[in-house]
């Protein structure tokens, strides 16, 4: 039997913009232009005769024969990737692209990967590293994945540190973010010993000016705030704008950095760094597992996602008891 149908692009574009009633979110969903979704919108118009939204000065609005319309669309799409699931081969490598913020993925993600791989043996892993994934754009999601080449029938996500707040994803938080000050015990036990608060007047801060954004992240001023310190230059000392270069500094005896806890969890367990004062401060950024929506159950990131909140929950612990 054959049929007449539409492109399936076109199909798809409508599913994803009716659900959000917007194309620019549409768009970011698809990693696509607002435009690019327009005329795939009206392609789909013209080949079925009807009109499927009400273009309002600032929103969309389905018609009645977009109402009736999406259901089937759904129920298609749905039909279509199961069918797909059931006839990939269940030994068959599926490739799973994952962006990171560098210091994330170094520091926390690949100790952690050994575990991964053997739970997941059949899903072939690409690891990306990007600052684009620390996140104060809420829209910012889409631009990172436009970096990277997406091949047919890949699965991706992001762990993007942030808000949370990314429209037309399926968003789970995996980690907090509270920030305290680490060195290595060499300095600690130095000629000026970490005895007290005032004992950090005799020894050197290290900066972080990874985030600009000084709403993401506490700075070493409000920190001795908080702790109810005096006397110390809380600007004085060497900066970096990666957060793996003075976690790196602080584990060579450089200083005392303000280390966010997950970061600093494998040093702190393997004796490379340690916590002289448990006094946190937490931001408003957290460590998030970002998805297309339309994407997001298959199989390659539910494995993740439930792998992620395992280990995440062993950190959380860890911190708990140890930072």
């Amino acid at each position: 039997m054959s049929y007449r149908l539409p492109p399936l692009n076109a199909l798809r574009a409508f599913e994803i913009a009716a659900r959000h009633l917007s194309f620019k979110h549409a768009a970011a969903e698809l990693c696509v232009t607002p435009t690019a979704i327009s005329h795939q919108i009206k392609q789909l118009e013209e080949f079925l005769g009807v009109e499927l939204f009400r273009r309002l000065t600032r929103s969309l609005e389905l018609t009645p024969e977009g109402v009736a319309l999406l259901p089937k669309v759904c129920e298609g799409m749905a039909c279509f990737a199961a069918a797909v699931e059931r006839t990939r081969r269940p030994d068959a490598k599926q490739r799973l692209l994952v962006i990171a913020p560098p210091s994330f993925a170094t520091r926390w993600l690949v100790p952690r990967l050994k575990s991964f791989a053997e739970q997941q043996p059949t899903i072939e892993l690409h690891l990306v590293s990007s600052l684009n994934a620390i996140d104060t754009d809420p829209m910012g999601v889409a631009k990172i994945f436009d970096q990277v080449d997406l091949r047919d029938g890949d699965s991706h996500a992001a762990i993007c540190f942030g808000t949370g707040s990314y429209p037309g994803y399926r968003v789970d938080r995996i980690l907090s973010s509270g920030y305290v000050p680490v060195c290595s015990p060499r300095l600690a036990a130095s000629t000026h010993p970490l005895r007290a608060l005032d004992d950090l007047r005799c020894h050197t801060l290290i900066h972080d000016d990874t985030i600009t954004d000084e709403r993401a992240r506490p700075t070493w001023s409000e920190w001795l705030r908080v702790a109810g310190v005096q006397n110390v230059d809380a600007t004085a000392g060497p900066h970096f704008r990666d957060s793996g270069l003075a976690l790196a500094a602080a584990i060579d005896g450089l200083g005392i950095a303000l280390a966010s806890k997950p970061l600093a969890a494998t040093e702190v367990a393997s004796g490379g760094l340690m916590v002289p004062f448990r006094i946190s401060f937490r931001e408003r950024f957290a460590y998030y597992l970002v998805a297309p929506e339309a994407t997001a159950q298959r199989a390659p990131i539910v494995a993740l996602r439930q792998w992620l909140f395992a280990e995440a929950a062993k950190t959380e612990a860890f911190c708990q008891a140890h930072c």
